[in-house]
Order: structure tokens, then C-alpha cells, then sequence
């Protein structure tokens, strides 16, 4: 029994520590997702790096609710999509065709996250893209990259424009389409991603109250991503005390999903 009262499960018994690590940190985004209503029907992906030589990458099975993913029935694929192991579900090919080409070109992206949420579509479809005047907009500032919207992603072409535009940034806007945030590691591409969306949120409401917005300088930025980017407490940076908070809701609402 893995935990005293479930049987290991065969993925389990099967996988190396890392990818078993791997696998329960990225099943705890699917979740901490689902809380937080970043969702759109079975659609959109999280994926993470599988440690080790090969590139693998875990992505969420192709029809099931985020809710719904557990730590075993990830899907594991490479980097042309074929799935290693079984799949009772497969993948969507418009998530392997964006992930595969950053986790591809970028050996820091080990985890890329993307999202279709009302306001970041709103603000991906504005001329002028994410404003940095506002609290959550000021600890982005310029970082974010930003990629035309060629339709539906399922044509692999676009992977190297998209990679191209990405370029060494974590923030991108895919315009007219989403957000995409990249980490080395869960945590850290969450943490990205929240900021993100916390700044399109403030954004569209401000712009929606139809008065004459404040400005912040460019040293006030700058400053704000200065101390964002040096935020440690006790050894333990921020986004690594955001993210075990969020997985001990997720632990009290079902627990399954370490399964």
C-alpha cells in the first residue's frame, strides 16, 4: 500500500522517484487550476518535464476535466508527440504543438503553462497588450513576449515562430488568444502565470471604470520587479510557500489525485 490504505498504483511501481515527483507536481496544478476556475472544458494544457536525458514531457490526457486528472493517468510523451506507455485518452495535438516547441528550445522551460481566462483573452486581443501600470502589471513590466495569432495551433510551422518570439522571456501573450507563462518548475511558472492574470484582472476593471488611469515611471518598475525578483523568506522563495499552500487545500478538498 503506497499510503497505508490505497495499492501503488502500476504507473507507480513502474516510474522512477523523479518522474513520480514530477507527476504529482503537476496533477497538483491541474488541481490548484480547477480551483481557481482557470479552466475551459477539457481543453488547454499544463505540461512539465519528465527529469532525465530523454525530454519527456507529461501532459493531461485528451477528455478529461482537470478535476479528473490524477497523478497516473498523465499522459507522457516526447518532444513529436508520440505517447510513451498507454493512454486511454491520447492528447490534444493543439497542446503538444506550442509545449513541445518551447520545452524543445528552452532547457529552462521545464514546466509551461497556458491559459484561455476571460480577462487575459481580453487583454491578448488590445493593441497595446499588458499594461505595467498597475501593482501586478509594475512586477512584469517589459518581460513579456508577445506572438500573433495564426488561428487554431495545430500546424507545427508555427513552432518556430512562436519559440522566436518567446525568446529567452517567461511571459508571453499569445495575442487575440492567451496567456503562457514558462518556469523551472511548477511553482515558479504558477507564480508567473497568477501574477499575469492578476494584472489583466485589474486591468479590464480599471479601463471598465472609464476614468483617466495613473501612470507609474519606469524607476517604480523597475524597483517592483527588483524586489519581486529577491523575495525569499527563511531560504524558501515565495512562489515554493504559494504553491505547498495551494496543494494542502487541494489535500483537503480529495486527496485522490496524489493517486
Amino acid at each position: 500500500m503506497a499510503d497505508g490504505t490505497r495499492p501503488v498504483s502500476s504507473v507507480r511501481a513502474n516510474c522512477s522517484d523523479a518522474e513520480w515527483d514530477a507527476r504529482l507536481a503537476l496533477d497538483a496544478t491541474y488541481r490548484i487550476f480547477d480551483k481557481l476556475g482557470w479552466v475551459e472544458l477539457i481543453f488547454n494544457h499544463i505540461t512539465l518535464r519528465v527529469p532525465g536525458p530523454e525530454h519527456h514531457i507529461l501532459i493531461n490526457p485528451y477528455g478529461l476535466w482537470y478535476r479528473e486528472v490524477t497523478a497516473s493517468n498523465l499522459d507522457k510523451i516526447d518532444l513529436d508527440g508520440n505517447i510513451i506507455g498507454e493512454s486511454e485518452w491520447g492528447i490534444n495535438p493543439a497542446g503538444y504543438v506550442i509545449h513541445s516547441a518551447i520545452h524543445a528550445a528552452r532547457e529552462d522551460a521545464c514546466c509551461v503553462m497556458h491559459t484561455h481566462t476571460t480577462s487575459g483573452v481580453a487583454v491578448s486581443c488590445q493593441a497595446e497588450g499588458l499594461s505595467p501600470d498597475n501593482f501586478y502589471g509594475s512586477i512584469i513590466g517589459d518581460r513579456v513576449a508577445y506572438h500573433d495569432f495564426e488561428g487554431i495551433t495545430c500546424d507545427v510551422d508555427e513552432r518556430q515562430r512562436l519559440v522566436a518570439n518567446l525568446g529567452s522571456k517567461n511571459f508571453m501573450m499569445l495575442r487575440n488568444h492567451g496567456l503562457l507563462t514558462c518556469g523551472r518548475t511548477a511553482a515558479e511558472a504558477f507564480q508567473r502565470l497568477w501574477t499575469m492574470q492578476r494584472a489583466c484582472d485589474v486591468q479590464i476593471m480599471a479601463q471598465q471604470a472609464g476614468r483617466p488611469l495613473i501612470p507609474l515611471s519606469a524607476e517604480v518598475v523597475a524597483r517592483s520587479q527588483q524586489v519581486t525578483d529577491n523575495f525569499e523568506g527563511k531560504g524558501k522563495r515565495a512562489e515554493d510557500r504559494i504553491f505547498d499552500a495551494l496543494v494542502r487545500d487541494v489535500d483537503r478538498v480529495d486527496p485522490s489525485w496524489r493517486d
